[in-house]
């Protein structure tokens, strides 16, 4: 099976599994868990912040993000179709008691000056503006890339009006390799960040939050108050410390093997790729082979290749460290024998 549904779906290597057996473990949340602590500390350093926490998903992530920042009856700022708003279950009203307020962006990307427009401050009326919240890589974007001056010029306008900047960065990771940079430099137009060990990293389990260490003392006490405070965390915290140490600079062979995924589809007939591949990421429109696409993926399934729907239409390819470019071969090569 090539399961190109989201690079989610990774399962941890060899020397992953070997260190998640060996590694050395203690009560996390008493804080004598060696292998976490380890882990913690070099994201921070990679990442550029004072200090990072690891929780237990991205999603979790986000939200401790939105809780230790605001208030209950602030608003935070965010993309139209960020990961945020479109897929955390409303958890930031149900948690954090905060509405969102939206901003179309182009590709993921949002103008400045609109951020600068929506902000509101002290006003009987108004909900104050407590977050502002990037996504890099943007996933409904087809995994763009924000680009870094786009993160500077924003994180200025956050500044100047006094209200913390978090970037989802899900797939940081796979935005730096794509313009072949370090991660610090989109991280150092931030304050807070999270990034998944468990995507393009290919560890099992797990993000991490950084920033400042007055951000993660608190962040601390809302991981606990969600359930977050692990024990012997260590045997999750190894794989993520390969992941940080071994995967990152293999990144660019998935962008690569996207591209020649999405060339190969573009020049089959009644395919259209939607998206600019910056990353690892291909979306397709199927409506002029007249089929929905469920229809597409339940068809691909039957011919032992996994897709994900992104819209009635609009289909998504992921690429990851378990496909290979003979499974990108023969992803094109079934397509085009499939949907003649």
């Amino acid at each position: 099976m090539i399961d190109l549904r989201s690079d989610t779906v990774t399962k941890p290597t060899e020397e992953m599994r070997r260190a998640l057996y060996e590694a050395e473990v203690g009560d996390d949340v008493y804080g004598e868990d060696p292998t976490v602590t380890k882990l913690e500390k070099l994201a921070a350093n990679i990442l550029g912040k004072e200090e990072a926490l690891f929780v237990t998903s991205g999603t979790q992530g986000n939200q401790i993000a939105v809780l230790t920042h605001t208030q209950p009856g602030n608003e935070i700022l965010l993309e139209a179709e960020s990961h945020i708003f479109y897929y955390e279950s409303g958890a930031v009203a149900a948690f954090a008691g905060v509405q969102t307020r939206t901003i179309i962006g182009e590709k993921g990307v949002m103008n400045p000056k609109s951020i600068e427009e929506f902000i509101r401050g002290e006003d009987q009326h108004f909900p104050e503006t407590g977050l502002i919240c990037l996504e890099n890589t943007h996933n409904r974007a087809g995994g763009a890339v924000i680009p870094v001056q786009n993160m500077k010029e924003i994180y200025a306008v956050a500044k100047e009006n006094e209200i913390p900047l978090h970037v989802d960065g899900a797939r940081l990771f796979n935005a730096a390799a794509s313009i072949n940079t370090d991660v610090t430099e989109f991280t150092q137009y931030c304050d807070t960040v999270q990034i998944c060990l468990s995507k393009g990293l290919g560890a099992p389990v797990g993000s991490i939050i950084a920033g400042s260490s007055e951000f993660i003392n608190s962040a601390r006490k809302w991981r606990k108050r969600l359930g977050g405070g692990l024990r012997q965390v260590g045997v999750l915290a190894a794989p993520g410390i390969i992941a940080l140490t071994k995967m990152r600079n293999r990144l660019a062979e998935d962008h690569l093997n996207a591209q020649v995924l999405a060339s190969g589809l573009t020049d089959i007939p009644k395919i259209k790729v939607v998206n600019d591949v910056d990353t690892n990421i291909v979306v397709i429109d199927v409506k002029e082979l007249r089929v929905s696409s469920d229809e597409f993926v339940k068809k691909l399934k039957e011919n032992d290749i996994l897709g994900v729907s992104f819209g009635p239409t609009l289909v998504r390819f992921t690429t990851h460290y378990d496909v290979t470019e003979e499974d990108i071969i023969k992803t094109i090569e079934t397509i085009r024998q499939q949907f003649k």
